[in-house]
């Protein structure tokens, strides 16, 4: 599977982002799966809910669209309308068509480093393993990653790779965690992660401090890093070789060595 992780710079107008992603969706025609930040529609710090929608609205068809012209499946981050003046932040995942196969309602929410993204964001409430590319891929967002029960339970439920999409606060120590936990839950897992955060915010959003590290990567099932993309926006395309997995349990086979009759 050839897998473009789309490192792009998202700021405050929607369409500007879909034009972006757009343009990136071109430059990586020759890519089966396309992955894009958290947050994609619209960065963080403005008015989330007088821009959220739904997953059947302008902003999702638009990407739907680009999915369909260039045959390439998407995975990216966007907003979409909850409780009156909250949003969700919904994983979609869009086939090669451009239909929605399934989509993912982050559960942990980022109340930490002085954000309370539950100020304004309604959680999740079930991990989600979707079929793309012949593969079955557990979604990840952001500050999920930080919880390795959630991709324990994507495994559990089939998911044979991890996309991990993120808009990773900026500040001491953050990308060092970034890049520590993307390897641990592949390491731990025993499977694929394709990460794919946000271009660093050059400028303040008009609430709140600016957002992204960067560091997209794509990681194998024994923890090594296939790519990294740095700090500055880009989009790189890399392989991702299902087989490895198997290759990788039959001499590290952790998963099945598993205690659930004394750990739960």
């Amino acid at each position: 599977m050839r897998v473009a992780l789309c490192q792009i710079t998202i700021g405050d107008d929607p369409k500007e982002n879909l034009e972006r992603a757009r343009g990136a969706l071109a430059s990586a025609a020759d890519a089966d799966l396309a992955i894009f930040p958290e947050a994609a529609l619209v960065r963080f710090g403005g008015d989330l809910a007088s821009m959220a929608e739904p997953l059947d609205g302008p902003w999702v068809t638009g990407l739907a669209e680009a999915a369909r012209e260039h045959g390439t499946a998407v995975i990216a981050g966007v907003f979409e309308p909850a409780s009156p003046g909250r949003v969700y932040n919904t994983a979609v995942a869009l086939d090669a068509s451009g239909a929605l196969v399934g989509s993912y309602r982050k559960i942990h929410l980022f109340d930490a480093f002085h954000d309370r993204e539950s100020e304004f964001v309604d959680a999740g409430d079930a991990p989600v393993v979707v079929e793309l590319c012949g593969a079955r891929i557990g979604l990840i967002t952001c500050y999920d990653v930080r919880f390795p029960e959630l991709a324990r339970a994507l495994v559990d439920a089939g998911a044979e790779m991890f996309a991990v999409i993120a808009a990773w606060a900026q500040g001491p120590f953050k990308e060092e965690h970034w890049v520590t936990m993307v390897r641990a839950r592949a390491i731990e897992n025993t499977t694929w992660v394709a990460a794919v955060g946000k271009a660093p915010d050059r400028t303040a959003p008009p609430r709140g401090r600016p957002g992204g590290v960067g560091r997209s990567m794509l990681v194998d099932p024994m923890g090594v890093v296939q790519a990294d993309l740095g700090p500055s926006p880009s989009v790189r395309l890399a392989e991702i070789d299902l087989s490895v997995t198997d290759q990788v349990r039959k001499v590290l086979p952790s998963l099945s060595h598993r205690r659930p009759d004394l750990l739960g």
